[in-house]
């Protein structure tokens, strides 16, 4: 059994299709159906001529991906995928050969069906070195390094994966540096902000933001871990409600209608539930449907909000998360 990457677009643009259609699918639309192409020779014939001014080496980097798709990926082997939309990665099970789906959108018509597994497992549950093997810029690549099929394996099943092994084998020697910043980040932070204390983050990061806050004291908290509002002293609106669970589990319905509830309660306008391990996909629906008066925000949005704010956050938070800027050239994927 082999572990793929496979990647759901700039943008996360295929994630909805492949979860809804148990499959995983690649780009490179003006690529016609390749159900008859039988070797690597007869892929590199067909690519030069759909894209002849493509350079040697960009060329020869994506025939491998999408020959890997077509020919590479076996049923049984493991497919992973993270999305863009939230901090989480998807794992399934590949169950047949490269197929080209003329229904489906012209971005996600090259395509091979997978049993998605497990679709709403936190980032924070992958060790750091696996997420730098799943940071590759390359929308199609086998992970080889750090025992990962073992691991991932562990993960799928709910297990602490382990050490990382002395795996062996070459991964992608370009890969997404802003992503493998933030993971280092929220690395950072689960270590440091356990519990009652990423409570205290959250409370920072409102501050920042010129929130006037009230953070509940540890034990149980009602349903309401902060209460924020504007103003000099925070009576003015909106007000708001916040609920903040560090678990690295993804939190159901029910806690987010127990913060609706809570809402209502302090006579609260907006809502926010912070969930360090995500959410399910029962809440993301849920919460759509709340979109003018509540907010979620998994570790990936808390991050993003630390950096946003991070000039405004007090000095004594910074010594607790010392960041820097730097600058980093672009690598542009498929």
């Amino acid at each position: 059994m082999t572990v793929w990457l496979v990647r759901a677009g700039k943008f996360g643009e295929r994630e909805d299709i492949a979860l809804n259609n148990n499959l995983a699918a690649i780009g490179w639309v003006e690529m016609p159906d390749m159900s008859n192409i039988k070797s690597r020779d007869e892929l590199r014939d067909l690519y030069q001529k759909t894209y002849p001014d493509k350079k040697k080496n960009a060329a020869s980097n994506q025939i491998g991906q999408i020959w890997a798709l077509i020919s590479r990926i076996k049923p049984g082997d493991l497919v992973v995928m993270p999305s863009k939309a939230k901090a989480s990665i998807s794992i399934g099970e590949a169950t047949g050969p490269y197929k080209y789906r003329t229904d489906l959108p012209e971005n996600s018509r090259h395509t091979i069906p997978v049993n998605w597994i497990k679709t709403d497992i936190p980032r924070t549950a992958f060790d750091q070195d696996l997420l730098y093997s799943l940071g590759a810029f390359m929308t199609v690549c086998q992970i080889k390094r750090n025992n990962a099929e073992v691991r991932i394996k562990k993960i799928m099943q709910g297990k602490t994966p382990g050490g990382n092994g002395n795996g062996g084998g070459q991964e992608p020697d370009e890969f997404d540096i802003e992503q493998a910043a933030r993971d280092q980040i929220t690395n950072h932070v689960k270590i440091h902000f356990k519990g009652h204390e990423l409570s205290r983050l959250v409370e920072a990061v409102l501050q920042a933001q010129g929130y006037v806050t009230e953070n509940a004291k540890p034990g149980p908290d009602g349903g309401v871990d902060i209460l924020a509002g504007t103003g000099p002293m925070g009576f003015g609106e909106p007000k708001m409600c916040v609920q903040v669970k560090s678990s690295e589990s993804p939190v159901d319905v029910t806690v987010l209608r127990g913060l609706k509830g809570s809402m209502t309660n302090f006579g609260a306008q907006q809502g926010l539930l912070v969930s360090w391990g995500g959410f399910t996909r029962a809440v993301l629906e849920e919460a759509r449907k709340s979109f003018f008066n509540v907010r979620l925000w998994d570790s990936d949005d808390l991050i993003k909000s630390i950096l946003k704010n991070y000039d405004d956050l007090s000095d004594s938070f910074q010594a607790e998360l010392p960041l820097k800027r730097i600058w980093a050239l672009v690598v542009e994927e498929e």
